[in-house]
């Protein structure tokens, strides 16, 4: 797997920062922010390139799991990005997967669930035995468009911090997030981790706020924990959304709650959103590549920018440095819209 986020390029810089709660939210200076309410984001310095970031980062998961030009002309790119201006998502993927040597391309454009929803595609294909392996990729760089929107519907923390499930939070922040990861069926390569389970649900609730009670979020935890053949109380750690605005974070909490049941108030529970902002499209893998690192270092990440509790928000959330030997973790997204998934992740 490869990553680049505010911390530079590499999964090691991201995962120190998310291990010690240490924020990257810095001012912008990519595009004028002089008339926005809100004037930071977790953005990387200088001018990194969409394109030429996820080549890279392609090329580099594909180097690392040994998947040379041969092997990749047989192989899918499962391409997670924001709507392009010029020809469309779908012509910008079939244009990374040319130049990165892939047989074709599926564009996901499904806002904060696209790369999730890509993985789980990926993990079925080759569950069923349709596909060897596939690459996801995904990417999106914080931009002025996205930036005004979000300022505008008063979206994003005026203090410059995203506080998961605290009292005292003020809503959610931008982040740069580029990544890929291989995925493939089981053999003789030394893996990272184990896809184990994945679920996806719909709430049908509104066009952009959560269901209350949090069902559609739990269902597709259930449905995860139910094809790992997990319980409950197996799960070590729990990468959450957590975008840090109200409505968001209670009916998150709800959801776990309700798939969970009792072990929801004792599984650890931290949104490295906190650190690395929200990245739209490009975030939910770069959340899966961080706990995926997390499981491996045996280190839970800090729910950083933490106030005080919420009484509506009643988890076990990772306030200290902890040591865990963790065997499955979940990480979880949703999406205006009401999209929900669930990704379930075993130790290697």
């Amino acid at each position: 797997m490869s990553v680049f986020s505010a911390f530079g390029a590499g999964v090691e810089p991201l995962l120190r920062a998310a291990l010690a709660g240490a924020s990257g939210f810095v001012p912008v200076e990519r595009f004028d922010v002089a008339g926005r309410r809100a004037k930071v984001a977790a953005i990387a310095p200088g001018s990194p390139e969409l394109v030429r970031e996820l080549i890279r980062a392609v090329d580099e998961a594909c180097d690392g799991a040994g998947l040379g030009r041969a092997a990749r002309a047989g192989c899918q790119l499962y391409l997670a990005i924001h709507g392009q201006p010029d020809g469309g998502a779908d012509a910008f993927a079939a244009g990374i997967a040319a130049a990165c040597g892939f047989a074709g391309a599926r564009a996901y454009t499904s806002a904060c669930v696209a790369a999730s929803t890509a993985v789980a595609d990926a993990a079925a294909q080759i569950a069923r035995g349709r596909a060897e392996r596939v690459v996801v990729a995904a990417g999106y760089l914080v931009d002025a468009d996205q930036y005004a929107l979000f300022d505008a519907g008063r979206a994003l923390a005026l203090d410059g911090r995203v506080r998961p499930f605290s009292a005292g939070r003020g809503g959610l922040l931008l982040g740069d997030a580029v990544g890929a990861l291989v995925l493939e069926a089981a053999g003789e390569a030394e893996p990272l981790a184990r896809i184990a389970g994945w679920g996806r649900s719909g709430d049908a609730y509104h066009v952009i706020k959560p269901r209350p009670d949090g069902l559609g979020l739990a269902r597709a935890i259930t449905d995860a924990l139910h094809r790992g053949g997990v319980a409950p109380a197996e799960v070590g750690y729990v990468n959450a959304h957590g975008s840090g605005t109200k409505q968001s974070d209670v009916a998150e909490s709800a959801a776990l709650r309700a798939a969970l049941g009792e072990a929801s108030g004792k599984v650890p529970v931290s949104s490295t959103k906190s650190v690395h902002g929200q990245a739209l499209e490009a975030g939910a893998l770069l959340e899966l590549i961080l706990t995926i690192a997390a499981l491996g270092a045996g280190r839970l990440p800090l729910n950083a920018g933490y106030l005080g509790p919420d009484d509506d928000c009643p988890l076990a959330l990772v306030l200290e440095p902890a040591v865990a030997d963790l065997e499955y973790a979940l990480t979880l997204n949703v999406a205006f819209g009401g999209a929900n998934t669930a990704l379930l992740v075993g130790a290697a």
